[in-house]
């Protein structure tokens, strides 16, 4: 099967895991607002909101042990993979162990002083960050298992597993609705058990099934290896690390500065923009594999083309589910939540605006990171991730308003990250700025901006309601597929597609 078969045939079985978990997921949200209330839905978000990170630190932690998986899968060395998941399973053992001590010495500083809590409901919030200590130490520990099946491309179970964890969290919701104890505490508590009956599925899944997957410290310790995966997975756990205190202190100091109600427009903006970054995280997942293998395989060339065809399609399928949002984001709120938090309709317009930007560059740091070089690429990371958060608060207390904390994120981590991205990608991987520009950016860049301007005129022509959502995401999705074609796609790449369609044509007479 070629690249770009494979790809696509992983990248469907995502699509069809995000079709259901995507349908469950919403449902779930308006459940668990309405059940909870907004400031006890602001609390969660201020207090456990790093429960909705761990997808996030998983993922981030999972590449490192996938690139080497990948990479060793590249060279064909069975016994390396073997050395591989051994020395992985005990590493993040020792970072599941830490990060729970971190997380428990942090809790002193939360609770004496800096989170800003009703009295009355301080003991419900310690409950959920007790149980969200339990949930990410064994969310840790599936990042071994989830990488094994990243390296092998396996995306048909990783996506079963992605369905059954929404019905747990559905019924999660629904436990909460029927309830007659206190929901807060409930809602935490029992979101802390999803990872423990995932890793164990998968742990289940993966010995049976994967020859690497045998745990015997002893028998294929290296410390070489031991060595110089510690070290990557250090670097990369510190940019990671940072990036989700990065996101999570932005709630807090939120939350030292306006009500509960804020962080609860947050928690809408983060939960919507993270369901449909869903479209094109499914993508990179089934993309970066391959690029992994390439680098071990010794092709550097064509590690090159899959990360800059990454950016433009990352940043493509963003813009496809989220242009038409965008435009109708207060309609879109009203109708899902009742009730719409204040500033959820800006926040969420300005979260969504900052992914697009990001996914520009995002993919050239899978390739800086196959190339196993990653510790100055990380260093300045940790350092951009961690800037807003002084000059949020800086802002803050000159008077400006919430939204200000999304402008300063966009102009550090959006621009100022995604030049880091491209001058790393420069130098470790050989990557043309020139032609990232050329063949990502200007063409991206100008199609966001004709649906926008389009979007908008056809928006003042119609009165509000279900017709005109309709007729704005027929306007978008046709203007976008015309420009797709006309000004996106490269002659390379309209030969690719149409190949791929003229075998699935012969395939289907056959």
């Amino acid at each position: 099967m070629s690249t770009a078969n494979r790809v696509i045939k992983n990248t469907g079985f995502l699509y069809a895991k995000m079709g259901i978990t995507m349908f469950i997921s919403l449902y779930t949200t308006r459940l668990i607002l309405n059940s909870l209330g907004a400031s006890d839905f602001g609390i969660f978000n201020i207090v456990g909101g790093a429960i909705s990170m761990l997808g996030f630190l998983n993922a981030a932690m999972a590449s490192a042990t996938q690139r080497f998986m990948s990479y060793s899968e590249g060279e064909g060395d069975k016994e390396k993979q073997k050395s591989i998941f051994n020395v992985s399973i005990s590493l993040h053992l020792g970072i599941a162990l830490l990060v729970g001590i971190i997380l428990l010495i942090t809790g002193y500083f939360f609770f004496n002083g800096i989170l800003n809590i009703p009295g009355n409901r301080i003991f419900a919030a310690q409950t959920i960050y007790c149980s969200l200590i339990i949930s990410t130490m064994f969310t840790i520990m599936t990042v071994p298992y989830d990488a094994v099946m990243n390296a092998h491309e396996n995306m048909k179970y990783y996506a079963m597993i992605g369905v059954l964890e929404s019905c747990l969290k559905l019924f999660v919701a629904l436990a909460c609705v029927y309830t007659t104890f206190d929901r807060l505490i409930v809602y935490g508590s029992l979101m802390a058990c999803i990872p423990l009956i995932t890793l164990t599925i998968m742990r289940l899944y993966c010995h049976k099934h994967y020859e690497e997957c045998t745990i015997s410290p002893r028998k294929y310790w290296q410390k070489g290896l031991m060595r110089e995966m510690t070290s990557f997975a250090g670097w990369s756990f510190a940019s990671n690390a940072t990036n989700m205190i990065g996101n999570y202190g932005l709630g807090i100091v939120l939350n030292m500065f306006f009500k509960t109600t804020i962080n609860a427009a947050q928690g809408i903006a983060g939960q919507i923009t993270g369901q449909l970054i869903v479209f094109t995280n499914n993508m990179l997942k089934a993309l970066n594999p391959v690029i992994y293998k390439s680098a071990g395989s010794q092709n550097y060339k064509l590690s090159q083309d899959l990360a800059l065809t990454g950016c433009k399609f990352s940043f493509l399928i963003t813009a496809f589910f989220t242009l038409p949002f965008i435009i109708e984001t207060p309609y879109i709120l009203k109708i899902w939540l009742k009730n719409t938090p204040d500033y959820a309709v800006i926040f969420t317009r300005l979260q969504i605006a900052r992914t697009m930007i990001e996914q520009l560059t995002t993919p050239i740091t899978v390739s800086v990171s196959a190339t196993g070089k990653i510790r100055q690429l990380s260093i300045a990371k940790t350092l951009i991730n961690l800037l807003p958060l002084p000059l949020i608060y800086l802002a803050f207390s000159y008077g400006a308003p919430p939204y200000t904390m999304y402008l300063i994120s966009i102009l550090i981590w959006s621009f100022i990250g995604g030049y880091i991205n491209l001058y790393f990608g420069k130098k470790q991987c050989s990557i043309s700025i020139k032609r990232h520009l050329y063949e990502v950016v200007f063409p991206c860049i100008s199609t966001a901006f004709i649906i926008i301007i389009i979007g908008h005129i056809f928006l003042s022509l119609q009165r509000e309601g279900l017709q005109r959502v309709i007729t704005t995401v027929l306007v978008t999705s046709s203007l976008f597929i015309i420009l797709l074609i006309t000004i996106c796609l490269s002659k390379q790449e309209k030969g690719i597609i149409s190949k791929i369609y003229k075998d699935k044509v012969i395939h289907i007479k056959s």
